[in-house]
């Protein structure tokens, strides 16, 4: 029986320490993807978009089961991100764009997403699932850090991340990127972890 931990085999990229930027070099993934634009609170397109994530996800996994692949669906992430990435940080939210995903083992293959993908238009009706792709991401070398706290409060956390990775030597070089470890629904927001992650490249 094939496992996969997400906890244990890619623990340096998922479980960064609080309050330090690391440098991580990031493989190549596959991830289950949906695209959408503005502020993700009280966003119906961004609700819609992550319960077809998760429905699919979940399908697939249990479609996994039965072969003798055993895993823990991995936690929603975010690339949030505007056509001109240094207006990104002073921007209003409401004039992001994100694409939220859920990362996939290997073993996952398109076929397997169709088929999957039919399976939950059946049994729940969410025809928004036409709109999940699977598809490689390729992040490469990326600082990192865990934050502790509110969504809305993490601006001074990328901030001083961004600055940290200009003293480096390091320019910013893709989309930011989040993981969320924690479930806003059940856990107060001081409390709530989130992997703040930004691609780099030399300067």
């Amino acid at each position: 029986m094939a496992k996969f931990d997400y906890k244990k085999d890619l623990k340096a990229l998922y479980f960064p320490k609080v309050g330090q930027f690391v440098f991580v070099d990031v493989p190549v993934m596959s991830f289950l993807m949906i695209d959408g634009h503005g502020y993700p609170k009280d966003n119906p397109d961004y609700q819609a978009a992550c319960n077809a994530l998760y429905s699919l996800a979940y399908t697939i996994k249990f479609m996994l089961k039965p072969q003798g692949v055993e895993y823990s669906v991995p936690p929603l992430e975010g690339l949030w991100y505007m056509d001109n990435m240094a207006d990104w940080l002073t921007s209003p939210k409401e004039a992001w764009n994100w694409t939220m995903m859920i990362m996939q083992p290997q073993v996952v293959t398109q076929e397997m997403v169709a088929q999957a993908r039919q399976g939950v238009i059946k049994k729940k009706g969410l025809t928004n699932v036409e709109a999940v792709r699977l598809s490689p991401y390729d992040e490469g070398t990326a600082v990192q850090t865990m934050y502790l706290g509110a969504y809305s409060d993490e601006g001074a956390t990328i901030a001083n991340m961004h600055a940290f990775i200009q003293e480096q030597g390091y320019i910013l070089d893709g989309k930011h990127h989040e993981i969320y470890l924690g479930d806003p629904r059940r856990t107060p927001p001081e409390k709530l972890k989130t992997v703040i992650r930004q691609p780099v490249c030399k300067a």
